[in-house]
């Protein structure tokens, strides 16, 4: 009959089995003295048709005999037979059966031979299970366990017992947890509990399995397969694991893992040391136990490295995983110097990555005691940083407290962190080169100190942003101007980077040439708006060397007068300066807004205002109230609280504003000027409008020494009555309308003849043969400063004076004459 085909999975049972097997039994001279049900059931032949006759002649075919024969042969002389025969059923039809024969000695009988036989397909089919279940146990490379119910050990194979170092019959009944450290052998037996409570197997599931008799440190690594075994009737006899070693896979995946983490870790920020930090933290305890990075000073600073691999070195990061680094890892007061046959510096002077076993270090046993007690390094590298052909430093890793050297793979890997992260500190290094560049140049542009002024006291803040490209073109200036007056300034250029601080410095020169023509508020944002426009064509033609296209700039420009508290104020498209009073609440002043500069064409508007004495004006650029943080108006509602503070001391409630209304790390630059008003007393300024009159130099100069004499300035009388004699007789001869003489006393002696005339005096060299033209040189010589300005009736033509003593002057000039 058929036999089906069955697999390895489906487990047939012996088919030698007695109860499943065709037997019989043939005498010395084969013939068939015994015939089985089941052999009867197989063949077709029924008992008296084979019983007393040869087996060859019934049951084998004549072209299969010599075949037969010879198996007789080798069973009589071995004793015992064991394979496959042809044989003939009763309807003819060949079979192939599996055979085994052993001789049977019965008294009174002789010999006989008890033969037991099976469909060829199921001795050959239960052969191979057989053999591949001898082959798992004994010389399979990957490692099975059998455990039963309570998970404790039936059988491993060889390949576990070498794995555990014991031999595999001393396994028999131990559990997990007398060879595994106790958490892998909780991890482990958790796993196969799960498997025998669920029937769900495991699949190359990877665990831990540290051996106890591993040193600590020592990693092991496994993928763990297992399903639950049954009987045929579904009672659970245990569960079955087959164990492979993946410690050096893991290992390797734990390397991809490390070098993938490097870009995400390595280079977050444009700074070097941090960059330094980050690469040092990155490697431990991944790589290493140790690890320190140390750059070339230039690179620290932000210079440019020289070529060679010679200069003074600076470690700018350490990271362990101890509090304090192994000895070889520590440098006398932090000084880095590498002896010439050491591992760094051959390192630095070949550029190659360099591995070595430190001679003397404690063994791998040593290392054993873990990173609580002091170690020194067994194993350590060294790996270059070298960026666009340019060597930057060298970072060490050291080996103290785990036992395994580092492996060339580990030297492949530090290098290709090296590699990564030089590029990073490399790039920081060019930031801060630019970025220096860039602050140098806006601080040589800003001013250094703002003077001490008689008519406001000031308190300022300038805070670059926090990258190259970030800085900007804010600025600030307090500009005296005649008349014991000031201007206050504040302005920011859209954009960022060089161009944005250069323009910057072209605008802030433009304003104080046009502050010095004393021009309205509104005339010098008219004449800055012609100057931005330019520049803007300009850069439009060239194009920026490096940064933002600068497009337009916004600019806050404020008049103030100690004399008549008045302010006058113009703005561009700039936010509106905050205002308190004495006695009253922060609060914005109402000022047209204006156009920004660089649109062309549209007009600005001047606003006055009177202050009371100490007043609190802030101006500012829109990087105070604008960040990530908030948006402007609770920037405003900050900035109003700082400024309401009862804060005498200017400087203090100055940082008090930046510290309250700013972030952390502003993204734009910030200029912050802070100005409390003062008055002139009246007492210090005397004014007189004179009568145009022929003798009017004569009664200015009896005015002025009257005044100077109730001053206690008469030491200035003589060129001060000089001076206001030139200028009123100027005035007389050459104007229209009253003349007014006004003289100032504050830090300085200021004289002032204002007139109906629109044309401004102008200084120049008269000959020998002309018969004026010489007042003014006089005056240039006699004072300090001297100018005019334009104003709604006229102008007025201003001299100052220092109160440190002029009585000499015009002796000195004669002298010089």
């Amino acid at each position: 009959m058929d036999t089906p085909l069955r697999t390895f999975s489906e487990s047939p049972e012996d088919p030698f089995a007695l109860h499943r097997a065709a037997t019989a039994v043939l005498d010395g001279q084969g013939t068939v003295v015994g015939w089985s049900p089941l052999a009867e059931r197989l063949l077709g032949f029924r008992p008296e048709d084979v019983i007393g006759r040869r087996a060859l002649e019934v049951l084998v075919d004549a072209e299969d005999r010599t075949a037969a024969v010879t198996a007789i042969g080798a069973c009589v002389a071995a004793g015992g037979w064991f394979g496959v025969l042809p044989v003939r059923r009763r309807d003819g039809r060949r079979l192939r059966m599996g055979f085994r024969s052993r001789l049977v000695v019965r008294a009174g009988h002789g010999e006989e031979w008890f033969l037991v036989g099976a469909p060829a397909e199921d001795v050959i089919q239960w052969e191979t299970d057989r053999s591949l279940l001898d082959g798992i146990f004994r010389r399979c490379p990957i490692g099975v366990s059998v455990h039963g119910p309570d998970l404790s050990i039936l059988r491993v194979n060889r390949a576990i017992a070498t794995f555990g170092g014991a031999p595999a019959e001393t396994m028999h009944g131990l559990r997990m947890g007398d060879f595994l450290v106790t958490p892998d052998a909780r991890i482990a037996e958790r796993g196969l509990r799960s498997v025998l409570e669920t029937g769900q197997p495991l699949i190359f599931t990877e665990q831990p399995c540290r051996l106890r008799t591993d040193p600590p440190g020592r990693e092991r690594f496994v993928a763990v397969s297992a399903f639950r075994m049954e009987d045929p009737a579904g009672q659970v006899l245990g569960v079955t694991q087959f164990i492979e070693d993946v410690t050096d896979r893991e290992l390797a995946r734990r390397r991809l893992a490390l070098l993938n983490d490097v870009s995400a870790r390595i280079g977050t920020t444009l700074d070097v040391t941090r960059t330094a930090e980050e690469l040092a933290r990155v490697a431990v305890p991944g790589l290493a136990d140790c690890v320190a990075v140390d750059l070339l000073e230039p690179v620290v600073r932000g210079w440019e490295p020289a070529r060679s691999a010679s200069g003074r070195l600076c470690r700018v990061a350490l990271a362990c995983v101890t509090s304090e680094p192994p000895p070889a890892a520590r440098r006398a007061g932090g000084e880095v110097a590498f002896a010439p046959g050491s591992a760094q510096a051959r390192c630095l002077r070949e550029r190659r990555p360099v591995r070595e076993t430190l001679a003397g270090a404690a063994p791998a046993g040593a290392a054993a005691r873990g990173p609580g007690r002091a170690s020194d390094a067994h194993s350590m590298m060294a790996v270059p940083l070298t960026a666009r052909g340019v060597l930057l430093g060298v970072v060490s890793l050291w080996r103290a407290y785990r036992p395994e050297p580092f492996e060339e793979d580990d030297l492949t890997l530090a290098a290709e962190f090296a590699a990564r992260a030089a590029v990073s500190i490399d790039n920081a290094r060019r930031f801060t080169q630019q970025r220096e560049a860039a602050l140098s140049l806006q601080r040589s542009l800003l001013p250094s100190d703002v003077p001490e002024h008689p008519a406001v006291e000031v308190a300022h803040r300038y805070l670059p942003a926090g990258g190259a490209t970030e800085v900007g073109g804010d600025w600030f200036d307090v500009i005296p101007l005649s008349g014991s007056r000031v201007a206050l300034v504040v302005g920011d250029v859209v954009g960022h980077g060089v161009p944005a601080a250069a323009t910057m410095g072209r605008l802030r020169t433009a304003v104080h040439t046009l502050a010095g023509l004393d021009l309205d508020p509104d005339e010098v944002l008219s004449q800055l708006d012609d100057l931005v426009g330019r520049i803007a064509r300009e850069q439009e033609a060239t194009g920026p060397v490096t940064g933002d296209q600068i497009v337009g700039a916004t600019c806050l420009y404020a008049v103030y007068d100690p004399i008549s508290r008045r302010c006058a104020l113009a703005r561009a498209g700039h936010p509106p300066p905050v205002l308190v009073t004495p006695g009253g609440r922060a609060a914005l002043v109402d000022l047209p807004a204006g156009p920004p500069l660089g649109l062309g064409g549209l007009p600005f508007e001047t606003a006055e205002f009177e202050l009371p004495e100490g007043s609190l004006i802030a101006l500012y650029t829109d990087g105070l109230i604008e960040s990530g943080r908030h948006d402007v108006d609770e920037g405003l509602r900050l900035l109003y609280a700082a400024l309401d503070a009862a804060e005498p001391d200017l400087d203090a409630l100055c940082g008090r504003v930046t510290r309250t209304v700013l972030p952390d790390r502003p993204t734009d630059d910030v200029a912050v000027l802070l100005a409390r008003t003062r008055v002139l007393p009246a007492e210090n300024v005397a004014t007189w409008t004179l009568p145009t009159e022929p003798t009017v130099a004569q009664l200015a100069r009896r005015l002025t020494a009257s005044q100077l004499a109730e001053w206690g300035l008469e030491e200035l009388a003589f060129t001060t009555e000089l001076v206001v004699s030139e200028l009123v007789t100027n005035a007389y001869r050459y104007a229209s309308g009253p003349v007014q003489l006004r003289l100032i006393r504050d830090s300085a002696l200021v004289c002032e003849v204002s007139d109906a005339s629109t044309t401004a005096p102008h200084l120049r060299r008269a000959r020998s043969t002309d018969e004026g033209g010489r007042g003014l040189f006089l005056v240039a010589q006699l004072t300090d400063r001297w100018g005019s300005r334009y104003t709604r009736d006229g102008k007025t033509v201003w001299t100052e004076q220092s109160l440190d003593g002029r009585a000499d002057a015009l002796a000195a000039l004669l002298a010089d004459a």
